[in-house]
């Protein structure tokens, strides 16, 4: 077989710090059946749902993705019911809720807006849903139509955790970063995952139900931008820090390529944290069949503890 884009990446031991998708909120729909490059406009959703979704999504900090449960997707498996779940990633208010549903359209009645700032009680009004009480939700990026990357090492995963026992594991339509495939999507605390195994996914849900982040593999947590991304994951490994919803990004001063991020701890401590972007050498292909380039990568060029007196500055 030739190289692949995730082949190269990983030969050429390319950092995943500050390469997940930015989403304050996730919102995903059961959809089984094939899945095209752009899901909510090329599967077996109507696609003028999918581009009303599309486009009451805009500026809300939602991202919403189809999903469905490993295995084949023959298409009269459609079910009569389908799976809905929305989660806020957002430290301090980090939630989980699903719902049923037998109308895909009534997604449009949510207020995405209010779902973006973190408010789940329109979702359950409308949808009938509740706090999801069962397992972490895994998700396996599988979409072969965006890269097929996804393909060979997602749809192997998702099915490797499935006949686990693992509950949870759901296929979704994108996660980016093909080329750290196979990509992982834990919710609710909204941390991403590149080149995972199966054996390191059971060990992040379980720290998920403990209330702890795994930092290995770990690509950052959706709910922030991509300095803020880097700059958390480097506090915590600093400091040594696996405790979920203790570290906050509440400042970012500066503009591609160079960042100074400053992060909160509960407890009252802050870092400031410079991060720089970078240009990934030698160039390698974002995705398999693109033309080879230098992805963007943040390096963190520095840690450092903020005292008070120089938080009073």
């Amino acid at each position: 077989m030739s190289s692949t884009c995730s082949t190269v990446s990983r030969e050429l031991d390319e950092p995943v710090a500050g390469t997940a998708a930015t989403a304050r909120t996730w919102l995903l729909l059961e959809q089984p059946g094939p899945w095209g490059a752009k899901a909510l406009t090329s599967s077996h959703l109507d696609p003028a749902l999918g581009r009303a979704l599309e486009a009451a999504a805009k500026g809300t900090g939602v991202r919403i993705a189809l999903i469905r449960r490993p295995g084949r997707h023959a298409d009269s498996r459609m079910p009569a019911t389908r799976r809905v779940y929305v989660a806020h990633t957002v430290p301090g208010n980090v939630w989980l809720h699903s719902a049923t549903t037998t109308d895909p359209a009534r997604l449009l009645d949510l207020d995405l807006t209010a779902l973006g700032r973190g408010e789940a009680a329109g979702f359950d009004a409308v949808l009938g849903g509740a706090p999801h009480a069962g397992d972490p939700l895994a998700l396996v990026c599988t979409n072969g139509k965006r890269d097929r990357c996804c393909a060979l090492l997602g749809r192997p995963l998702a099915a490797e955790l499935a006949s686990s026992v693992v509950d949870g594991v759901w296929e979704v339509t994108h996660l980016g970063g093909h080329r750290f495939s196979p990509t992982v999507l834990v919710l609710p605390y909204g941390y991403a995952y590149g080149r995972a195994e199966a054996h390191a996914v059971k060990e992040v849900l379980h720290g998920v139900q403990e209330g702890r982040v795994v930092t290995e593999g770990c690509r950052g947590c959706s709910a922030w931008e991509r300095p803020g991304q880097a700059a958390e994951l480097a506090v915590r490994r600093a400091v040594r820090e696996d405790a979920a919803q203790v570290l906050s990004v509440v400042r970012t001063e500066g503009e591609a390529p160079h960042w100074e991020v400053t992060v909160a701890h509960v407890d009252g401590r802050r870092w400031r944290v410079e991060v720089a972007q970078g240009a990934s050498r030698p160039p390698r292909p974002e995705s398999c069949g693109s033309a080879l380039g230098s992805p963007a990568r943040m390096d963190v060029l520095d840690v450092r503890a903020l005292t008070p007196a120089s938080l009073a500055g």
